[in-house]
């Protein structure tokens, strides 16, 4: 991915809050047909800089998953944050010199690591468990996978498979106008405002250095 040092990310904790922020991924491995993508949910453990997820078994990715333990083969995950286009109206300068143009901004943490292919039902069953109970905790009523009949949990385990993906290779890039004069910042921050957009509170704030 192509950073400029302006965006790089590189705080543990700040790619951790995006990653648990938005846990879909998209998990992109290569095998004999060249690309495969999938999104999948991941739950992040920062105390051992791994995450884990599952697939199901019929999943044709889990073939390439395999492939590349074996081969001591990274994959990617991508967690994609907020995002936002960016009018060069809402720049100060455009009304100074007019030499602007639009772009896009956005958060996005992309993970490299040798995956590690799951099958223990014990495992499946922790890590399905502290998925379920991580989004629905705050839910007025949470389900938890207990509430399920026994007999029809373990059918479903079967029908997965778990991974752990090791945080390996870490790469943030948060762009959010941090290359633009304060005034451009306060005019990109008011924009998003005025739009609704969540993407406004990730800009710097104009009095901030850049």
């Amino acid at each position: 991915m192509y950073v400029p040092p302006a965006f790089r990310e590189d705080r543990p904790q700040a790619i951790h809050a995006l990653i648990e922020a938005h846990p879909l991924a998209l998990l992109v491995s290569t095998g004999e047909d060249g690309l495969t993508a999938n999104p999948v949910p991941m739950l992040l453990d920062p105390s051992a800089d791994v995450l884990r997820c599952h697939l199901a078994r019929a999943n044709g990715q889990i073939g390439e998953l395999r492939a590349a333990q074996a081969a001591g083969r990274e994959v990617l995950a991508v967690f994609q944050g907020p995002q936002a286009y960016i009018s060069p109206g809402w720049y100060a300068s455009k009304a100074e010199h007019g030499r602007v143009v639009p772009t896009w901004n956005y958060l996005i943490v992309q993970v490299r690591g040798v995956p590690r292919v799951i099958e223990d039902a014990d495992w499946l069953r922790g890590q399905v468990g502290a998925l379920t109970d991580r989004h629905e905790a705050g839910l007025a009523d949470p389900w938890s996978v207990g509430d399920a009949p026994d007999g029809f949990v373990a059918a479903q385990l079967r029908g997965i498979i778990g991974l752990e993906l090791p945080l390996t290779r870490v790469t943030g890039k948060w762009k959010a106008s941090q290359n633009r004069p304060a005034a451009d910042r306060a005019g990109v921050i008011a924009g998003l405002e005025a739009a609704g957009d969540a993407m406004a509170a990730r800009i710097p704030a104009p009095e901030q250095s850049q």
